[in-house]
């Protein structure tokens, strides 16, 4: 990976943490993917504080593509709502929404999610 790609999403991430927040009311969903895992957390920015947590290396099936994203939506969203967290604002962290980074958020809003 070249030194541009990794500035390029990095200047890209910053740009959106300017513009997005999580609130306790509407808490921030950030995903961070590796080349052998994707990972989703549920963020309250005010505190500064981890709310929920999933990710592929914790299932079974711990390879990263697109049908392991959508599973680790799923399990973001049932632990969140078992939380009682139903609103959450997305972060994409500077990953194009295209990929394992969309089925995740399909999996999350199939589960029960609102963004």
């Amino acid at each position: 990976m070249s030194a541009n790609k990794v500035t390029r999403r990095l200047r890209i991430k910053k740009s959106i943490r300017n513009k997005i927040s999580g609130t306790a009311e509407r808490p921030r969903l950030s995903v961070f993917r590796s080349n052998k895992a994707i990972y989703a957390q549920i963020i309250d920015d005010t505190t500064g504080k981890t709310l929920v947590a999933a990710s592929s290396a914790k299932l079974d099936d711990a390879k990263a593509n697109i049908e392991t994203s959508n599973q680790v939506g799923k399990d973001l969203a049932a632990k969140a709502l078992e939380k009682g967290i139903t609103q959450v604002v997305f972060d994409r962290s500077g990953y194009l929404y295209h990929g394992k980074v969309k089925s995740l958020a399909e999996g999350a809003r199939e589960a029960g999610l609102k963004f």
